[in-house]
């Protein structure tokens, strides 16, 4: 049986001090809630701070991005091996955010992930289309082109999550149905198991998008989804803890 995931995205917000406020209190809410992952994605410039307040726990940590390369003259850039020395063992890899503002293309997503693996970081790979792609009927287009690049050459497939993200979702309100979101997850796995074969049974795949703890319990329910990438609502303790909950009761 695959187990849960849930990722908080705490994407450009929180200093230092409220970054340790918010992981000290997911900690103490989360210590009961067993079976599964609860990762947190915080700022650069915190990351180490957080790691500091959650190491031992059952909380584990996630950048938000990641470099290609080990070192060189890259500014601005982080490596996995710096990553790795803050306390990480995941990154996020290919968010829609990466990919719109700062032009990401799926061959740079397929260099991070294999970078990850390598780096022994767990590399939670995202896809999703736009609402202009959906409209126009082309999700499966979009989707199945992200994840055959982003994975080209990755044989460890098992140390891979990906998160399913409708950028239309992301930050509006907007959710799919649960029906959306299962039709998608259940295409990304037939995709795997196309490549992959029966190991595609065991790679979990997140739905992310105004993931709430009053939406996530429909979501979670589906066959083929296996936790969530959650955003705005991952910055307030209460509000992703009760997610984390919905999902325990769940599966």
């Amino acid at each position: 049986m695959r187990k849960w995931i849930v990722a908080g995205n705490w994407k450009m917000h929180n200093t230092i001090a409220e970054s340790i406020a918010l992981a000290k209190a997911i900690k103490e809410g989360a210590s009961d809630f067993k079976g599964g992952a609860i990762v947190l994605a915080p700022p650069f410039t915190t990351l180490f701070n957080v790691g500091e307040v959650i190491k031992g726990s059952n909380v584990f940590l996630a950048a938000q991005n990641m470099f290609y390369e080990d070192k060189g003259a890259f500014t601005g850039e982080i490596s996995p091996g710096m990553l790795k020395d803050t306390g990480c063992s995941y990154a996020i890899i290919g968010h829609s955010e990466r990919r719109k503002y700062f032009h990401e293309q799926d061959h740079d997503v397929n260099l991070k992930v294999r970078k990850a693996l390598i780096a022994g970081l767990t590399p939670i790979m995202c896809v999703g289309e736009t609402d202009e792609e959906r409209v126009k009927g082309i999700t499966q287009d979009v989707v199945g082109r992200q994840v055959k690049q982003g994975l080209s050459g990755v044989e460890e497939i098992d140390k891979v999550v990906i998160a399913y993200e409708p950028v239309w979702a992301i930050g509006t309100g907007k959710v799919a149905t649960s029906a959306q979101a299962q039709e998608v997850h259940a295409f990304i796995r037939g995709i795997l198991k196309d490549i992959y074969g029966n190991k595609a049974d065991d790679v979990r795949i997140l739905y992310g998008g105004s993931v709430t703890k009053d939406n996530v319990a429909e979501l979670i329910a589906m066959e083929d989804i296996d936790g969530a990438l959650v955003g705005g609502a991952s910055l307030k303790a209460d509000g992703f803890l009760g997610i984390i909950k919905e999902i325990c009761v769940k599966k």
